[in-house]
């Protein structure tokens, strides 16, 4: 079982792009004044664009540049993670449940660079609940499909029986993580806790969806 982690698992709305502007001026020294838009997107993506449409170099080290001084602006405000932020209803409950489950693994797939990922969880003792080392992470790619496989890759090492594709299941609040998962013959379950409503994700090709984690049953009953 694979997770996205904004607005699936938590809500910190309004810190993505303030950690990009301080960020953007630590690392290159310009002013942010282009903001792309964010949800079901890589870092490596958001990244690349950011730089593209401020006239900077697109190159490995650049991003690179930039996520390690997007990292240092996240630890900056690492006390203000649980003030500004919660983790989404449901959360905790849905993610202790299935930990109760021998068979089944849960990991990340997920935007976010493995270490603000951390950061975010952990702001509400969800890291202890997740297998980190099972991810999908927003540096390896510009496209979202390569995250999951990317995770189903990461699995598969740790678990050697290994992972039939439909026997993986993707949780996520955007069109891109369903997408992303259909990609790959996985299950894609839609949860309608971000912009996009349930219809969206439904006509994106979600197998299943629910309207937040509320209904721990709910989602268990999506491992069959």
């Amino acid at each position: 079982m694979l997770w996205d982690i904004d607005l699936t698992l938590v809500e910190l709305r309004g810190l993505g792009m303030h950690w990009y502007r301080r960020a953007l001026a630590a690392a290159t020294g310009t002013e942010l004044v282009h903001e792309p838009p964010t949800a079901g997107r890589t870092e490596r993506w958001i990244s690349t664009e950011i730089l593209a449409a401020h006239g900077l170099p697109t190159d490995d080290a650049s991003v690179r540049g930039l996520f390690a001084a997007l990292t240092e602006a996240v630890e900056a405000d690492l006390d203000v993670l649980p003030v500004r932020g919660r983790a989404l209803p449901g959360a905790v409950e849905a993610l202790d449940a299935v930990a109760l489950r021998t068979d089944v693994a849960q990991g990340l797939v997920t935007g976010n660079l493995v270490e603000i990922a951390r950061h975010k969880l952990g702001a509400f003792g969800l890291d202890r609940r997740l297998d980190l080392a099972i991810g999908g992470y927003g540096d390896a790619s510009l496209v979202r499909a390569d995250l999951v496989a990317a995770a189903v890759e990461a699995a598969t090492s740790r678990h050697t029986n290994g992972f039939a594709a439909d026997a993986v299941i993707v949780f996520g609040d955007s069109p891109h993580d369903i997408t992303a998962a259909r990609h790959h013959g996985a299950v894609a379950v839609g949860v309608a806790t971000g912009h996009s409503s349930a219809s969206e994700l439904r006509a994106a090709g979600a197998d299943v969806v629910l309207s937040d984690l509320a209904d721990t049953a709910a989602v268990l009953s999506i491992l069959g």
